[in-house]
C-alpha cells in the first residue's frame, strides 16, 4: 500500500486531557474532584510462566491483576484528609469509587468513561503544608482500586 493510501490519525482526534472530568463517590456523597490537575489509572496484569514438555521456552499465561492510581491536586480540598482522620481514630478505612470521562467536544472519537471500585487510600497522604513566595500548591495522591467497568468507551478512529 502507498504512503497516500495509508490512513492517518487526524490530529483533531487526540483527546484533550483539560476536559476531562473526575467524580468520588464515598459514603453515598458524590464529589466533583474538580481541583485535581492529574489523574492516572493503571490495570497491571500479572501472569505466569508455563513450562510445556517438548518446547524449549516458557509460555505465559494471566493470572490476576492489581489496580493502582495516582493523581496530584491542589491543595485546597480536606476530603481525604478527613478519610486519613477517620481511619486514624477509628481503624477504618472508607472505600470510595473513583470516576473518570475523558471527552473533547473537538474529537470525533466521543467519551470514555472508566469507574474504579473499591478504591482505597495508599501511601503517603499531606497533611499540612506551605511554601512562602508565588508557589501554588499542590499534593500527590495515590491509592488502589479492585475493579473497573468501561461505562463508554470511545469509538473507533477512521482506518483502524
Amino acid at each position: 500500500m502507498s504512503a497516500t493510501n495509508n490512513p492517518i490519525m487526524h490530529s483533531r482526534n487526540a483527546v484533550y486531557g483539560s476536559e476531562a472530568k473526575c467524580f468520588v463517590t464515598l459514603d453515598d456523597r458524590r464529589y466533583n474532584f474538580l481541583h485535581l490537575t492529574d489523574f492516572e489509572g493503571i490495570f497491571a496484569i500479572n501472569s505466569q510462566q508455563v513450562r510445556i514438555l517438548g518446547k524449549i521456552g516458557f509460555g505465559n499465561k494471566a493470572a490476576g491483576g492489581s489496580g493502582t492510581w495516582t493523581a496530584t491536586a491542589h491543595f485546597n480540598q480536606s476530603i481525604f484528609r478527613r478519610v486519613a482522620d477517620h481511619y486514624q481514630k477509628t481503624g477504618e478505612m472508607p472505600y470510595f469509587e473513583i470516576q473518570v470521562t475523558n471527552a473533547d467536544r473537538t474529537s470525533t472519537v466521543g467519551s470514555q468513561t472508566i469507574v474504579f471500585h473499591d478504591c482505597l487510600i495508599t501511601g503517603n497522604l499531606t497533611l499540612a503544608k506551605f511554601s512562602a513566595g508565588d508557589q501554588l500548591l499542590d499534593e500527590n495522591i495515590s491509592g488502589t482500586f479492585e475493579s473497573w467497568d468501561m461505562p463508554q468507551a470511545f469509538n473507533e478512529l477512521e482506518g483502524l
